[in-house]
């Protein structure tokens, strides 16, 4: 085999691997389409609904209730976050609340969910 096919291999093998470990889910990590977020955050006051957009996106609008945290911020101020309840994650597409909850996970929170699409797919209210 050639030194260039050898070269082009590893390379679609290492945009491979990139892609997965970037894209894949948190462990445990619910998906959940707007109706069963939306059920969710009214099935208990167990839970925490955490906006993980930068604090502009969310001066713009977001779900009522929600504790903004960016997620640039997360790692810093995961004390604000409580261990005991459930976590309800969004952002604006749900590329971020993934990466929210890999952090998370990482750190010993467990019941996360977040918003497949992100508050983009949110039909309820906003408060601005």
């Amino acid at each position: 085999m050639e030194t260039g096919t050898i070269i082009n291999i590893l390379f679609i093998l290492f945009v491979v691997w990139f892609a997965y470990t970037r894209f894949r889910p948190a462990p445990g990590l619910k998906t959940l389409r707007e109706e069963q977020f939306r059920n969710e955050m009214l099935s208990s006051e167990g839970r925490v609904v955490i906006d993980v957009r930068e604090t502009g996106e969310y001066m713009r609008g977001h779900i009522p209730g929600a504790k903004n945290i960016p997620l640039s911020q997360l790692q810093r101020r995961l004390g604000e976050i409580p261990h005991d309840k459930d976590l309800l994650l969004y952002c604006q597409s749900g590329m971020r609340s993934k990466n929210a909850a890999r952090i998370l996970s990482k750190n010993g929170f467990s019941t996360l969910s977040h918003l497949a699409g992100g508050i983009s797919a949110w039909r309820g209210k906003i408060t601005k």
